[in-house]
């Protein structure tokens, strides 16, 4: 059984949300929670739920923001909910960390608490975009702006393990993000990068253009930080586009509004397909323990997928299958 400690206190929605979440993931999933936060908030909301999974509480008397610099407040506020959680996680009482926290705090609690896997320079943040084909998991999202390409080799051998292990797609196909599919397309760092990722022992495809990442053509997709991130918050803005777009049309008059209550379920699986709360948390590849980033503005919904998919990664051993990388 899994041991999960989720901070209670990160994100637009906490604690409410996060804590509405963690009773839903208790009770669907085999797992143990530690809620990390103020204990007194916490419980005001545990107390509004009869039925309750396997749930504790562990005091953290602070919180780190959004607007607070991740390096500092790490430093400064050692009981941050965001310290405390990772630290359940080093002194081996959690297998696993989710937050909807503050990104950066996040990332550098896990790599001052936990470390980096041996091996790994620079530790990912990867996550999943929803196609008609499948998921497709996409890194870095953002964790590393500027890149070597022995580090983009790392996020594509990470990346296939998380592929494989945890979102179960055989032999996944790792695709390098370019403005072309010729290997001598792209700025330096595409170029020198193919070869590295062509010799690893991974199923490299080649180059892979944004228009092709929905397409179904590759699993995994390996881009540095700065790419990575301005694709993500593209994708999700067209999400949010075309959705009231869609709203706007079909509530223009009686015909289009009988048109949207035949088309309702079909809208409704569409939306259950690029809903990003479905998917969970951001896994944090590369760190000595499994972290998962949840959205700043998750809800209940996401809270509990992202608690899911750290149970996944738990039962799948993905520190144990990134670290046994270099030893293939």
């Amino acid at each position: 059984m899994s041991r999960i400690a989720v901070d209670a206190m990160g994100g637009d929605f906490a604690p409410g949300e996060i804590v509405k979440g963690a009773v839903q993931a208790s009770l669907e999933f085999p797992i143990e929670l530690i809620l990390v936060g103020d204990r007194q908030a916490i419980q005001r909301e545990l107390d509004r739920y009869g039925k309750k999974g396997r749930l504790s509480v562990s005091h953290a008397a602070e919180v780190i923001g959004n607007d607070e610099s991740p390096v500092s407040a790490v430093k400064q506020k050692k009981n941050a909910s965001i310290n405390v959680a990772v630290s359940l996680v080093k002194d081996k009482e959690a297998d696993a960390v989710v937050s909807a926290g503050n990104t950066g705090a996040l990332m550098t609690a896990g790599l001052f608490g936990l470390g980096r896997i041996p091996g790994v320079e620079r530790p990912a943040i990867a996550t999943i975009f929803p196609t008609p084909a499948g998921p497709v998991l996409l890194l870095d999202m953002g964790a590393n702006v500027d890149c070597k390409p022995k580090h983009l080799l790392q996020f594509g051998e990470m990346g296939a393990q998380y592929a494989e292990h945890v979102m179960h797609i055989k032999n996944p196909r790792v695709g390098l993000l370019n403005i072309g599919e010729e290997k001598e397309k792209g700025n330096q760092l595409a170029v020198e990068s193919w070869p590295l990722l062509k010799s690893a022992r991974i199923n490299f495809v080649g180059n892979v253009e944004s228009k092709e990442i929905l397409s179904g053509k590759v699993d995994v997709v390996v881009a540095d930080g700065f790419v990575g991130n301005l694709i993500l918050k593209f994708g999700e803005s067209i999400s949010a586009f075309i959705v009231t777009l869609l709203k706007e049309e079909l509530m223009k008059n009686l015909l289009s509004k009988f048109a949207a209550l035949l088309l309702l379920p079909a809208l409704n699986r569409i939306k259950k397909k690029v809903d990003y709360d479905e998917f969970g948390g951001a896994p944090m590849l590369g760190i000595n323990g499994i972290v998962y980033k949840a959205h700043g503005r998750a809800k209940a919904k996401a809270v509990k997928n992202a608690i899911r998919v750290a149970h996944e990664a738990v039962k799948a051993d993905l520190v144990g299958c990134i670290s046994r990388i270099e030893k293939k």
